[in-house]
This record gives structure tokens, sequence and C-alpha cells, in this order.
């Protein structure tokens, strides 16, 4: 999860655009604009310009864009909004790389895939409303909100790309004393974005509370009819009432279903349909940064559980669990725990909580090949598991439960297991778990005491 700085820019919008115009540089009428070629150079050379409209219009000494200075020309500005908007980590799910013809499929499944590509393409030429993608886990949804985002990032629009969770988590973390942002300027850039992709509704923990800011957001939002994309695994039956009474309007919103199966397994039939650790096949310990604009003390705490997690890849016994903030690196480490042990010796699974109770709660009950008993025995009976996100799950009785037969199975048969948990969820997990994750006698409890990597990356001198 980025910092609040980093995800919610301020940004000068370009609409609203009227002419003639002034610039802070004088030009020939004849001049060759040194930025974009264009003739004559309106901005000389700036690539904005002044409006010339009267003192009291809102526009008035903002800078906006030159004319002849299109969007798709800004190759920085399509970077730096690509990076502040968070789709940076989600850069290569674009239209170009969303597949609709898997072999894995059935000529339905895929003819779905295709329908979903094209009015998502078409929403993201011309956002009008709200989009609404509905389907399983792993059918393509983020992918194609995602491609969205980079869509009319390519435009120059600000888009603000983030899940569920994530930003409740964002909003949660206003009320701290060390918070950089405030909650009503945070609340207030997130319901007025030009283009807000919310994705994973009905993953958040459905508290009073959630339940209460993420309907004052998506009330205002849906009162001015301000472009939106949705995601969602949920049926609408279970939404909030008043959430589901804006996602139904027709004249607004614009459902798309994807009746189609795990779009990541679909694309490789012999992928493990438990472990997720091929997507991490890049995450190694050679390729971690402990150096990048990180402090002393960073680089000492970066470089102390480098070395735990490579000795722990070395010879794994008992538990490794990795405490750490957002983007802190905990789940590359594990990653790269995982995929170290796995060249040596082949049996890891890894998962992320939410994404293994998905999976129980989908296979509960079904007659296919991977029933519930045979996801939860492959966890539970794996020679290495390496848990991500701890603590992140919907904490319902049942997930609770699961969670604790599995880890609990894992604590007396001594298996081999690393957890990652985010600083702010340890007291979400529950107690039964903590006492097992606390005995120091067969857990090793790492802790990453540092910035998110984004802000250390963009923490550059000059």
């Amino acid at each position: 999860m980025k910092p609040l700085r980093d995800l919610l820019p301020k940004q000068t919008s370009d609409s609203g655009r009227t002419f003639p115009t002034s610039s802070s540089s004088e030009t020939g009428e004849d001049a060759v604009c040194s930025l974009c070629g264009s003739a004559p150079a309106l901005c000389g050379g700036m690539g904005f310009v002044r409006l010339d409209v009267p003192v009291d219009h809102p526009q008035f000494g903002k800078p906006v864009r030159c004319p002849n200075y299109r969007p798709t020309d800004d190759y920085d500005r399509i970077e730096r909004l690509r990076e502040l908007s968070n789709l940076t980590t989600y850069k290569t799910l674009t239209f170009d790389t969303f597949q609709t013809a898997l072999p894995g499929l059935t000529a339905a499944q895929n003819s779905s895939l295709d329908s979903a590509w094209n009015r998502a393409y078409n929403y993201a030429q011309d956002p009008q409303g709200w989009l609404l993608l509905v389907g399983g886990v792993g059918c393509g949804k983020t992918h194609l909100a995602a491609a969205i985002g980079h869509e009319r990032v390519k435009h120059g629009d600000t888009v603000i790309f983030v899940t569920a969770p994530d930003l409740l988590d964002h909003l949660r973390s206003t009320y701290g004393p060390s918070s950089e942002v405030g909650y009503d300027e945070l609340f207030e850039r997130l319901r007025t974005a030009p283009l807000l992709v919310l994705d994973d509704l009905g993953a958040e923990n459905p508290s009073p509370w959630a339940r209460e800011k993420l309907y004052q957001l998506m009330n205002y939002r849906y009162s001015l009819a301000l472009p939106t994309v949705i995601t969602t695994n949920s049926g609408l039956d279970q939404m909030e009432p008043r959430l589901r009474s804006r996602m139904v309007d027709v004249s607004l919103v614009r459902q798309v279903n994807i009746a189609a199966q795990d779009y990541r397994n679909a694309q490789d039939s012999g992928r493990d349909p438990v472990s997720d650790l091929t997507i991490y096949a890049s995450m190694r310990f050679d390729n971690f940064d402990t150096r990048t604009n990180a402090t002393p003390d960073e680089q000492y705490s970066l470089n102390e559980t480098l070395t735990a997690a490579r000795e722990y890849a070395e010879q794994p016994k008992k538990w490794l669990v990795l405490v750490g903030g957002s983007a802190s690196g905990k789940t590359h480490l594990a990653a790269a725990i995982g995929n170290a042990v796995k060249e040596k010796e082949g049996e890891v699974v890894f998962v992320t909580v939410p994404d293994l109770l998905d999976k129980l709660r989908q296979s509960f009950g079904s007659t296919g090949s991977n029933q519930y008993d045979t996801i939860f025995s492959a966890v539970r009976d794996t020679r290495l598991l390496v848990l991500d996100d701890l603590g992140t799950q919907n904490a319902t009785p049942w997930a609770r439960e699961k969670l604790f037969q599995l880890l609990n199975y894992r604590y007396v048969a001594a298996r081999p297991t690393v957890i990652t948990i985010h600083l702010h969820e340890w007291d979400q997990i529950d107690q039964r778990i903590a006492t097992r994750i606390k005995d120091n006698q067969r857990c090793d409890i790492r802790s990453l005491r540092v910035r998110d990597y984004p802000s250390r990356r963009s923490n550059r001198k000059g």
C-alpha cells in the first residue's frame, strides 16, 4: 500500500479550457515551438499557457496545457501520472496483454472475456458514468480495470487506482499522529478524483465504520456521476443495501459479468492450482534493494532481515515471521525464500491469506478436481508454506477457524512456515494464532523498520 502523499497527488486539471491564450514567453507569429514543433509557439516551449479570462474566473492565473501539446506527447508527465496513480504495480495489465482466447476455457467463457474486453476498452475511450466488473477470483476483472486506468493516463488524465481494503486502511491511518495527510483532505481527493478505480469491492472488513465511509464516498460520486470503475467478486445482493441501490441504477452503471474461470490458471494449465509462487518468480535475494535512498538505520534493518531470510532458505526450520509496513519488502523476501527452496527441493506453497480463503470458500461443496479437502490438505501438508498478508483477510468466524486449523497443525507438527504480517494488522490476528507466533522457541520474528519502497525510491536528491 503506497503512502498517502504518493497515492493521491494534487493535479491541475486541463478541463474547461477557453481561448485565446497567453504565455509567459513572447514568441513571433511564425516561431516554432521547441517542445512540440508546432507553429505558432503558443507556450514558448513551456508546455503550459495561461488563459485570457476575467480575474473572477476560476481558471484565472492557473497554468493549463498548451492546446498544441497533446497529453500523449508528454512522456514524462504520463510516467509521473502512472506512478502517482498506483498503477506501476500493474504496469503489465494493459489491453494489449489481456487474452480472450485461452485454450483452458470453453467457447462461452472466451466469448465472455472478449465481450468484457470490448466493453472495458470502449469505456476507456470515453469514461462516462460507472463501469462495474463482476466475476470470480482470477477472471480478469483487475486486469481490465488497470487497463482502463493505463489508457486514461496515456491521455493525460489523473487516475486513482486502489483496492477497497487499502482505501479503508488509508482512511484509518489519517487518524494516526504520524499521518502526513488529514482525513478531510484525503477523503476529498478520493471522492473528487477525475477517475477512481476501486478494486475488490466487498473484500474489505464490513465494519459499520467501513460501510459508512464507503457509502459516503460512493454516494458522492454517484450524485455527480463521476467516472468510476469498480470490480467485485461479491454478489450485489451481498452488498450494503444503500451501495447496492447505486450499483443497480442502469441509467448510470454499466455492469459487465465475466463468466470465466481463473484467468491466470487458464493461461497455464500446468500451474499449481494452490500455490501462486510462479507469479513472484522475479523476486529473488539478489534483486532485493537494500540501498536506494535508505537511511543507515533502514539499511541495517534491510540487510539484517535479508541475511536471516537467506539463512532460513538454506535450512528451513520452524517458523519465520516477517513484519513490516506496506511495500517494506516482506513479500519480496518471503517469495525469495520460496523460490530458493523450490529450486532445491521443489515442494513449496506460496499463497496470500485472502486468496487462500477465497479458494477454500469457492471449493467448499464443489465436485470439481480442486475440492476443499484437496486444497486444504495441500496447504497444510506442504514441506514449506509461505503465507503472505496474514491479518488482511476478512475476519469472519469461518475464516478465523480455517486459519487456526491450518496453522495449529503446522505448529504442532513443526512444519517450516514463513508468514508476512502488516505492521498495523498485528492486533487483528486471532489470539490463538498470535500465541503460537509469539513462541520464540519455534518462531523467529523479524521486523522491517523502513519506509515503504516507493517513498524511498522517490526520495531522490536534486
